[in-house]
C-alpha cells in the first residue's frame, strides 16, 4: 500500500515537473515573440527617424537638444521663390552677411516685432547685413503686410513640400544671423524677444553718440498698455455687419477680449465665458471679443458656443497693435471715462477672474439689476 501511495506522489510530481515545463516553454515562446516585435518597432522607429532627420553640415556636429544649429554650424543650402515668383538660393548670399528669420503674417508673435524689424532695416543694410524672411502663404498677401509694416526685405515664401530644412521642425519666429560664408555666428534665436535682440545686435553701432539709447531698448510696446492708459478707440464691423464702436460704452466698463479662431486657448475659454456672460448681475459692464476673423469661421464658433456677447472682426492686428499685444487670448477692462483699469489680463484662468469679478460682483449678486441702454451690436 505504501509502494502504491509512494508511486502516485512520484507520478503527480512528476506531471507537476511536466506542466511548469510546458508553462515555462509557452512563457518563454511568448516572450521571444513580444521580444521580436519590439525588435521590429525599433527598426520601423529608426528608419522612420532616419527618413526625416535633417542633413545638417557643421563644423562642430549637428543640432543641439533644442533643435537649433550651433555656433559655426553651416546652413543647409535651399531654393525658394521670392514674391516675384523668382527662385532665390541661400548660396547667392554667399559673400554677405545675413539675418535669416523663419516667418509668418499669420504669426501674432511675428507681428509683434515686425515694427522692431522694419525700424532696423536700415541699421543693418549700414552693417552689410542682409535682411531675409522665410515665410508662408500667398505672395500678394506677404507684400501686403509688408507695406502695412514699411519691410523693403527679401522675402522668400515656402510651400508644401518646399520647406527649408533649416526649419523644418520649427516654429516661428526663428532667426540665426550667418557670416559671409553662410555660417552661424551667434546662438540661434527662438521666440519674439530672442530674435528681435539678435536683430537690433546685427544692426548696433558700437560708437554711438553720448546720451543715444541702443537701438534694444527703443523697441515698441508689447506687453500691452497699461493702467491708467487712455484706451485705443475703436469702431469695427461685428458678425451681422453692424458697426460697433468703443465709445457707445462710454459711462459704463467693458471688458475688451482678443482672440484668434486658430488660438486653442482661446476656444478653451469661450463656454465658461458665455456662462459668466449669461449669468452677469452687473448690466453696467460689457463684454467684447475681439477676433482677427475671417468672419466665417467667428459665426461658426458663435454658433458652436452659443456666443451671447458681440464678436467684432480686426483687419489683420490693427487694435491689437494699439493695445500694445499680440497674444492671445488677453484682455483689458476699460472703465466709463475709456480708461483702462486693471493692467492687460493674460491667458483664460486670469480674463475668467476679470470676467467674474465685474460681471458677477459679490455685492451685486441678488440685487436689482442697473438698467442702461442696449449697445449696438450686443444681442
Amino acid at each position: 500500500m505504501k509502494a502504491i501511495k509512494r508511486s502516485t506522489a512520484v507520478a503527480l510530481l512528476g506531471i507537476l515537473h511536466l506542466g511548469a515545463w510546458v508553462m515555462l516553454f509557452q512563457f518563454a515562446r511568448q516572450q521571444g515573440r513580444v521580444l521580436l516585435r519590439l525588435e521590429k518597432v525599433e527598426d520601423d522607429l529608426g528608419s522612420a527617424r532616419r527618413r526625416t532627420s535633417i542633413p545638417i553640415q557643421s563644423v562642430n556636429g549637428t543640432r543641439d537638444q533644442s533643435g537649433v544649429l550651433p555656433v559655426g554650424a553651416v546652413v543647409p543650402s535651399f531654393r525658394i521663390p521670392d514674391l516675384t515668383g523668382s527662385p532665390v538660393g541661400l548660396e547667392d548670399y554667399r559673400g554677405k552677411r545675413v539675418l535669416l528669420v523663419h516667418w509668418s503674417f499669420e504669426c501674432g508673435f511675428c507681428v509683434e516685432i515686425a515694427d522692431d524689424l522694419a525700424r532696423l532695416q536700415s541699421h543693418l543694410h549700414d552693417h552689410d547685413v542682409e535682411l531675409v524672411l522665410v515665410s508662408y502663404g500667398e505672395a500678394e498677401d506677404n507684400r501686403r503686410h509688408a507695406e502695412e509694416y514699411g519691410l523693403s526685405c527679401t522675402i522668400l515664401l515656402q510651400q508644401e513640400g518646399e520647406r527649408a530644412a533649416v526649419f523644418r521642425h520649427m516654429g516661428t519666429p526663428v532667426a540665426y544671423l550667418l557670416d559671409d560664408q553662410l555660417h552661424v555666428t551667434k546662438p540661434g534665436a527662438i521666440g519674439a524677444d530672442e530674435v528681435s535682440r539678435l536683430a537690433s545686435a546685427a544692426a548696433e553701432n558700437p560708437k554711438r553718440l553720448p546720451g543715444e539709447r541702443p537701438l534694444s531698448e527703443s523697441r515698441i510696446e508689447r506687453d500691452g498698455l497699461k493702467r491708467g492708459t487712455p484706451a485705443p478707440l475703436f469702431s469695427l464691423p461685428d458678425l451681422r455687419g453692424d458697426v460697433l464702436s468703443l465709445a457707445d460704452y462710454r459711462g459704463g466698463r467693458v471688458i475688451l477680449v482678443f482672440t484668434d479662431p486658430q488660438c486653442g486657448p482661446c476656444k478653451a475659454l469661450l463656454p465658461e465665458l458665455v456662462e459668466i456672460y449669461q449669468e452677469r448681475h452687473d448690466d453696467r459692464c460689457g463684454l467684447i471679443m475681439i477676433s482677427r476673423g475671417p468672419i466665417d469661421a467667428d459665426r461658426q464658433t458663435a454658433n458652436e458656443f452659443g456666443v451671447n456677447f458681440p464678436i467684432v472682426i480686426q483687419p489683420h492686428w490693427k487694435l491689437s497693435k494699439a493695445y500694445g499685444i499680440f497674444a492671445t487670448p488677453v484682455a483689458f477692462l476699460v472703465d466709463g471715462d475709456g480708461v483702462i483699469a486693471e493692467d492687460v489680463a493674460r491667458g483664460p484662468d486670469h480674463i475668467l477672474r476679470l470676467a467674474r469679478a465685474e460681471l458677477i460682483p459679490k455685492e451685486k449678486v441678488g440685487a436689482t439689476h442697473v438698467s442702461r441702454p442696449r449697445k449696438l451690436g450686443e444681442p
